[in-house]
């Protein structure tokens, strides 16, 4: 099974960023895990809107991808019950998920709704920046705990 992030613009914060490619070369010993990263059309006053980020989330999923918006409205998990769904998902043969993280102002309805699950870390609100360092630690963890290994405690 393969993971792809899709992230609306570059990581801003050089130590996230640090912390994410930690993460992905971490898990390349367990799973296929790519980012993309889109490229935002900027309107007036220097801001893109959730309309148009949705557009690029939406078009960006491959066809017959699972797709995983992270919401604070969505559903949360354990890291052990986080492992055994991703765990479910190569079960069924489930081929590529895709994870979609809004920009600073979260994801467009049209995203969530179109979205095959919704996905919360908290209900405390995070810079979208920390939550691509969140996700990507969440499913290394996943992998360490399906494997047994030490990690996770």
């Amino acid at each position: 099974m393969k993971h792809e992030l899709l992230f609306l613009g570059k990581t801003k914060d050089s130590y996230i960023a640090e912390g994410i490619e930690l993460y992905l070369s971490r898990l390349g010993h367990y799973t296929s895990v790519s980012t993309s990263i889109l490229r935002e059309k900027k309107g007036k006053r220097g801001k893109s809107n959730k309309d148009d980020q949705a557009t690029l989330l939406l078009k960006a999923i491959p066809p017959g991808a699972f797709s995983v918006a992270l919401d604070s409205g969505g559903k949360q998990f354990s890291s052990e019950s986080f492992s055994r769904l991703i765990a479910d998902w190569e079960l069924r043969g489930t081929r590529k998920v895709c994870y979609l993280i809004g920009g600073p102002d979260g994801l467009s309805s049209v995203v969530t709704r179109s979205a095959n699950l919704l996905l919360s870390f908290s209900k405390m609100t995070f810079t979208h920046d920390m939550v691509r360092l969140f996700l990507v630690e969440q499913i290394y963890r996943a992998y360490t705990i399906k494997a047994g290994e030490k990690y996770h405690k």
